[in-house]
């Protein structure tokens, strides 16, 4: 009987401190209980949702997409989020949409922070709806021991087809990546039109197909270059960081002649979102150093915060040395994505018929 009247109030207890820590949740200006952030997997900081959370007073229900395609259609659907983070041509089309509202810049204040070759970009010249989040190149990561570096310097995107690596190669299974490279390897834009210039693509994507025999792969390519399961693959920046702090004989390379995709993920706030105030909040909090450097060393990925992309990038830095970490924001044959919606549907057949040759 005494167990039993110990156990009534030890959950007595625990009630009434479950209900006082819910009456104080959303005891802040703004009024709210939750903020519903939507991002990729993989891509805060560990400590960012707890230290947000506690400043706040707010309860942070965070999930996760795994392309912008799928964030897209869960917004259409009518799921109510307060912050976003998509990448750059799914920005431009959602503004295109009137999906999204403009930012409150009296609450953002620490743009100032900011690294300034992250802002006004194409999708949104002025910022008005978006804040930089992560920013990168896409380039080649190879195996110094296997792969000529001349090679990769010399041929830049057309090395993917040198016969030597056949069997060597992870491409990244994306239609739109894919597709830049083709694009960029033959002299064109990746934002193209031209559907002369696409089928140039798709043809030389199926020859790759033909003759290399790539392995088409997403986050599972990054520990395969990590332990040598292929010498040279396809990769995102901060991906590439990583393998390259991990295996010192991979090495990093943006074509420079030919170019390559340079990308943006930005923080959006839906037209719908329920806690407007408090997302801009959160995005706020996101620009701060601390919180900053927390997504940067957890992730790997370019900050957008200055102070904290040249700490991890300069000496004594987590990335110092690290070719893959710094991209560069301006070279005049690297472009940005472009939301042209005819094209995205044109290569996403082609798409198909690539894997299948």
């Amino acid at each position: 009987m005494k167990n039993l009247l110990k156990a009534l109030v030890l959950v007595l207890l625990l009630t009434l401190v479950g209900c006082g820590d819910s009456a104080n949740v959303g005891d802040n200006e703004y009024g709210c209980e939750v903020l519903n952030v939507y991002n990729w997997g993989e891509y805060i900081g560990e400590d960012v949702i707890a230290n947000f959370e506690d400043e706040f007073n707010v309860s942070v229900n965070y999930s996760l997409f795994d392309s912008n395609e799928a964030m897209y259609t869960k917004v259409l659907g009518g799921t109510h989020y307060d912050v976003l983070i998509p990448s750059d041509y799914m920005i431009e089309r959602m503004i295109d949409e009137d999906l999204l509202q403009p930012l409150d810049k009296s609450i953002i204040t620490n743009m100032d922070l900011l690294y300034e070759g992250t802002l006004n970009k194409p999708y949104d010249m002025d910022n008005t709806y978006s804040i930089p989040y992560f920013w990168g190149n896409v380039g080649i990561v190879y195996d110094k021991t296997i792969v000529d570096p001349s090679d990769v310097e010399n041929e830049e995107w057309e090395v993917l087809k040198n016969e030597k690596y056949a069997g060597q190669i992870y491409m990244y299974d994306s239609e739109r990546d894919s597709f830049m490279v083709a694009l960029k390897a033959l002299g064109y834009s990746m934002n193209t039109t031209n559907e002369d210039e696409i089928q140039e693509a798709y043809e030389w994507l199926v020859d790759l197909q033909k003759t290399m025999a790539p392995a088409y792969a997403t986050d599972e390519a990054i520990d395969g270059l990590i332990y040598g399961e292929k010498a040279m693959g396809v990769m995102y920046s901060g991906d590439a960081a990583y393998i390259l702090s991990e295996n010192e004989n991979m090495a990093f390379y943006a074509p420079e002649k030919m170019g390559t995709n340079y990308w943006n993920d930005a923080m959006v706030i839906p037209k719908d979102a329920e806690c407007p105030g408090l997302a801009n909040e959160f995005i706020n909090y996101i620009l701060t150093y601390e919180a900053s450097y927390d997504n940067t060393a957890t992730v790997g990925y370019a900050s957008a915060n200055a102070e904290v992309f040249e700490d991890m990038a300069n000496e004594g830095g987590m990335y110092e040395g690290n070719p893959a970490f710094k991209p560069r924001p301006q070279n005049e044959k690297d472009e940005v994505f472009a939301n042209i919606e005819e094209v995205r549907e044109l290569i996403s057949e082609l798409w198909i018929k690539v894997k299948n040759s």
